[in-house]
């Protein structure tokens, strides 16, 4: 049903954009030839609107990796530098959120540790939506912010890196075997912030799978039973996306375009003072209202990285979708 959903939303897109785009040419005929330049500039304005969907839907038709259509697990983890890091790691996660709800996604928050004075030491986020994936796996990596800190009275600028990690929910379709022998299970006492996102019984659950030493946290439920069995899924998920990535790995070494992706390497950063810039790294897109950017508007880089993906070369080359 989700794969006969899409392919439907597919095809209905491409038929309205047909209608709509006849319809403004005929919009423009007529707003010509009764020389009404009223007409004609709506009917272009709705053309570049149109021109842009057609991009973005274009972009859409290259998530055909075995899990761009999955939901997402995205996590922020604050780097070092203490309160400044931690209050980066919130105005990202918040920008996540923002961007999320802003395309219809729907977000379920699974883990959050607050910062020792303000921010978030690290935060999970399930987003939950047709192609979640696809796009938000454009944004692993860190991720550096340059301003005047609020926190340093001498009114100082600083740097903060946070690290953001994204890996896709295993659905039915995908099957990962786990040996329990290979699991640490630890229970513990929910920590946060209370209220909608997280409680603050012994229920909180954390799994280490010691091959890997890859470690999942969900604290999100009262029970610990479902709080275990979120926390297995997230481990499967984090399996795959592993899995996944060794694969692109291998592929791109093989064709001697390997990118690494990790702590260290910067993927974009986000310039407040003294002159305001955001500029991804790898494609080169640049935004000058990062207070946009921070505000959830992502879709310009999203869409950059993927074309790029899909097609190779730099930034000249990718169509602006803005």
């Amino acid at each position: 049903m989700q794969e006969r959903n899409a392919l439907d939303d597919q095809l209905n897109s491409i038929g309205r954009i047909e209608r709509e785009l006849d319809d403004q040419v005929t919009m423009i005929e007529l707003g010509e030839s009764e020389k009404d330049t009223g007409v004609v500039a709506e009917a272009e304005v709705a053309l570049k609107r149109l021109k842009a969907e057609a991009a973005r839907r274009e972009l859409e038709a290259l998530l055909s990796g075995e899990a761009d259509a999955n939901d997402a697990y995205l996590e922020v983890h604050a780097g070092a530098g203490g309160t400044e890091s931690q209050d980066w790691a919130e105005m990202l996660m918040r920008m996540y959120v923002r961007w999320s709800e802003q395309h219809g996604y729907k977000v379920e928050w699974l883990e959050e540790t607050e910062g020792e004075g303000a921010g978030l030491k690290s935060a999970t986020i399930r987003v939950k939506g047709h192609n979640a994936f696809g796009w938000l796996k454009t944004e692993d990596g860190v991720h550096r912010l340059v301003r005047i800190s609020p926190f340093d009275s001498n009114a100082r600028r600083h740097t903060s890196f946070a690290s953001v990690h994204v890996y896709p929910v295993v659905d039915d379709r995908i099957k990962i075997d786990i040996k329990e022998s290979d699991v640490r299970t630890d229970t513990m006492r929910a920590g946060g912030a209370g209220g909608q996102h997280v409680n603050k019984t012994d229920s909180a659950v954390r799994l280490t799978h010691i091959p890997t030493n890859i470690v999942v946290l969900c604290q999100n439920d009262r029970s610990q039973h479902r709080n275990r069995a979120q926390a297995w899924d997230m481990l499967r998920a984090r399996l795959f996306e592993r899995e996944l990535k060794i694969r692109e790995e291998k592929a791109a070494a093989e064709n001697a375009a390997k990118t690494d992706i990790g702590w260290g390497h910067q993927i974009r950063s986000y310039v407040l003072q003294p002159y305001q810039m955001v500029k991804d790294l790898r494609t080169g897109v640049t935004s000058s209202t990062p207070s946009d950017v921070l505000d959830g508007d992502l879709d310009p880089f999203m869409a950059a990285v993927l074309a790029q993906r899909a097609f190779g070369g730099g930034p000249q080359e990718v169509e602006d979708v803005e």
